[in-house]
């Protein structure tokens, strides 16, 4: 058992206005301020904990002891930001950059124009979960992060507690979180918690809260809302149908859905414009969403009323990972380069000359840019001779 003694003392003051306070309020004094606070956790058999509680009820004095008096983290206050670089290079400059474009897109960031901008410019909620994709990059083994989502609106503190909590548990180093708010308990799912408040320490007892995505078909009026947190700026697809996965009248995310040609009366479907909005990344919205799309069409419940299988193409290397790790989907195609961009121009001419428009001046390919290929198969149902995805 480890027991901490918080014991804080300032001046009593006895000017007029502390002494009419005092007089006003049968207030004694200001000056003394004491908490014990008892935690069972000496076995190290944790990775996550949690001190919760009002403002001025002790946590940071708690956070201070813990560790053997360690600093908090704070790589903000630190000036470990530089000013003129983007987050991506300013985080582990020495590191490989799959491990940095994997934390930020752990951590719920996977809006990849933030990547690319200075730690200062940020929005409260990216330098929260910034500092967040740092710290597991950094993967210290013992930490304590002070007012932990105080900053950000509540939607993205439970999410990016939920993304956090995943992440760092695969780490398996120690973190204690100090925060004033109850509402990401059962979305972070600590190890244990200790409450400054009712001086209350208890190990984990809650679970995560469920929510129901509801699928609709559409077409590409919502697009506008996704548009500027997707990584390429494209056309839209062409002969797609979209869809869009709503929680509680929220739209919070948009995949556009066409036919890929295989041969004579082989078909499949071809998935694109996947995203999901900043406040809802890192719950695994966007993955769920995806898979019960290719669900349906391995199902038959689709445009077409037979059963395919689907694909989709990324450079987005946070989704190329998560695919990797997912039951159900395999790995088919890695491309660094585009494709000949002058047999795709002489591609366009020659359909464009057949319909009777007006001639094209660039085609596509020629870029520097890794693609990669997934089909969805469902989980348990791989083919013979594949290996199930690693997890």
């Amino acid at each position: 058992m480890t027991t901490i003694q918080v014991r804080n003392r300032c001046s009593d003051f006895d000017t007029y206005r502390a002494a009419r306070v005092k007089s006003l309020f049968n207030a004694e004094s200001g000056c003394n301020f004491a908490i014990d606070a008892k935690l069972d956790i000496d076995d190290g058999e944790w990775s996550l904990g949690l001190i919760v509680g009002p403002s001025g009820s002790g946590k940071t004095s708690i956070g201070r002891q813990l560790f053997g008096g360690g600093l908090i983290y704070d790589p903000d206050e630190a000036g470990l930001w530089p000013g003129d670089q983007p987050i991506v290079e300013a985080i582990n400059p020495g590191g490989s950059f799959d491990d940095v474009t994997a934390a930020l897109g752990a951590v719920g960031l996977g809006d990849v124009p933030a990547w690319l901008r200075p730690y200062r410019v940020l929005s409260n909620g990216e330098k929260f979960r910034a500092n967040l994709a740092r710290l597991i990059c950094e993967k210290p083994d013992e930490v304590v992060v002070d007012e932990f989502t105080s900053v950000v609106d509540r939607q993205i503190a439970k999410f990016g507690a939920l993304a956090f909590g995943k992440a760092w548990k695969r780490t398996g180093k120690k973190a204690v979180l100090l925060s004033c708010h109850y509402d990401i308990i059962e979305w972070l799912e600590p190890d244990w918690v200790f409450d400054t408040s009712s001086s209350t320490f208890r190990r984990r007892s809650v679970r995560r809260p469920r929510f129901d995505l509801e699928i609709y078909e559409t077409d590409w009026r919502f697009w506008p809302l996704f548009e500027p947190h997707h990584y390429l700026k494209l056309p839209r697809m062409p002969c797609s149908r979209c869809y869009v996965g709503v929680v509680e009248d929220q739209v919070v995310c948009h995949v556009a859905m066409s036919t890929k040609n295989l041969g004579p009366h082989r078909f499949e479907a071809r998935f694109c414009r996947l995203v999901v909005m900043p406040e809802w990344q890192g719950a695994g919205v966007g993955l769920r969403f995806l898979a019960e799309l290719a669900e349906r069409n391995i199902r038959g419940e689709n445009r077409w009323g037979k059963p395919i299988t689907s694909m989709i193409h990324t450079s987005h290397p946070g989704l190329c990972a998560a695919l990797r790790r997912s039951p159900g989907w395999q790995q088919i195609s890695a491309k660094l380069y585009g494709d000949n961009k002058r047999r795709s121009l002489k591609s366009i001419k020659k359909s464009n000359n057949r319909i009777g428009k007006s001639a094209v001046a660039a085609g596509f390919g020629g870029h520097f840019r890794a693609v990669q290929g997934f089909r969805y198969y469902g989980a348990g149902r791989l083919p013979k001779g594949r290996k199930a995805a690693r997890k």
